[in-house]
């Protein structure tokens, strides 16, 4: 429905510009995606095999892109604009939402009952295996989604402390940053990748390790100090009073409980994943793969595996390529953010060994920004903006 929301929005703006807006880098990406889709298709065909996992991938990133681009136009409307910053704020909102709707599913047996009634999403399985869920989000892609979204607050948090943003602002954005940090973690783990890559950006972005600091770097340090002071004191109280959220707190940092009371840094996820590193067994399957990835065919979560056993190697690299081109030709758009880039691409290679997804959905929004940097741009892009401004003057 937003991607046909978004192709309406699209051909409304070519008729109003009279020419098309598609940038030669996010047809560089899309040509990826679709010599991808081709590789996929080609791999499944030698091998006789009909799973069509990922042969309509091209498909499936245009629907993202639709979908993005309405996003981008409706908040367009709402704020003028649609920047890095402000598409940080509805992200932001939306995964604490997340967070704090798992929570009342898990405690308040109604509510449950109600979305159960309304919204299908596998809950049997997640109560099965004792896992928080909210309304379509819920273990590893959920997860992922919540670790783009700490590194993105993080991301405005260092350019609001440069521009001496308004404390309301970057108190809200670390209020959020640490209800997703925990309770995103209760519904799962793979949330403390974004919160590891978020302390390598922050520390590298701010001066904290340098002898001089700027005054508003210190106040950021206070500010971040009074949040996780009141973070923890939340925390450890809840621990200690309520069976409940002691068990999923247990759950979030289980390889930290692990290490404090046997030395050892492990949780039960990592110890079954060690299993699961199944490679291909003869050379044309390194080479293209078997053309069989759904039914979890192979028994095993680990993307690197479940791509190159499926594609091979080539179909693995164009993937891969894809999320690498993306977010270079994203970090040339924008000025200060080479670091948050490198670390979300960085981010693709991580969770790859863990699970097979992609992070496709956020380059695609990212793309239908009308720009990135915090900074907005010094000449407006087209002839109309300008007289505009100038009659505004």
């Amino acid at each position: 429905m937003m991607a046909v929301l978004g192709g309406v929005f699209y051909g409304l703006n070519t008729i109003k510009r009279k020419t098309t807006t598609v940038s030669s880098s996010l047809l560089g990406v899309l040509g990826i995606a679709l010599l991808f889709s081709l590789i996929c298709v080609y791999a499944e065909d030698y091998n006789n095999n009909i799973d069509g996992a990922y042969t309509t991938y091209i498909l499936s990133a245009l629907t993202w892109l639709g979908a993005a681009y309405a996003v981008a136009q409706l908040i367009k409307m709402r704020h003028g604009e649609a920047n890095f910053t402000n598409i940080t704020y509805y992200l932001a909102a939306v995964c604490v939402a997340q967070c704090i709707l798992a929570l009342l599913i898990e405690n308040i047996p109604e509510f449950k009952v109600e979305v159960d009634n309304y919204v299908v999403q596998g809950q049997e399985f997640f109560d099965q295996v004792n896992r928080l869920y909210g309304i379509g989000a819920a273990l590893d892609p959920a997860g992922i989604r919540f670790a783009v979204v700490l590194l993105m607050i993080t991301q405005v948090i260092i350019q609001n402390t440069k521009h001496n943003s308004d404390k309301t602002s970057v108190y809200s954005l670390l209020i959020a940053f640490f209800a997703i940090a925990v309770m995103g973690n209760m519904i799962a783990r793979t949330t403390s990748t974004g919160l590891a890559l978020s302390v390598i950006l922050f520390i590298v972005n701010a001066p904290i390790l340098r002898p001089s600091i700027e005054t508003q770097y210190l106040k950021l340090l206070r500010m971040f100090s009074i949040v996780l002071a009141i973070v923890l004191v939340v925390v450890i109280f809840l621990y200690n009073t309520n069976p409940t959220v002691r068990d999923f707190v247990r759950f979030a940092f289980e390889g930290f409980f692990k290490y404090a009371e046997t030395g050892e840094f492990t949780t039960g996820s990592t110890e079954v994943l060690e299993t699961m590193w199944i490679w291909p067994t003869d050379t044309q399957t390194w080479i293209i793969g078997t053309g069989l990835f759904n039914n979890f065919i192979y028994g095993t979560d680990i993307g690197y595996c479940r791509f190159i056993l499926y594609c091979g190697v080539v179909g693995f690299f164009a993937f891969a390529l894809l999320h690498v081109y993306g977010g270079i030709t994203l970090a040339r758009q924008s000025r200060g953010f080479n670091l948050f880039f490198t670390l979300l691409i960085a981010l693709s290679f991580i969770i790859w060994s863990k699970v097979a997804t992609d992070l496709f959905q956020f380059y695609a929004l990212l793309f239908c920004l009308d720009y990135i940097s915090s900074d907005r741009p010094e000449v407006p892009e087209d002839r109309d903006s300008l007289l505009q401004e100038y009659s505004t003057l």
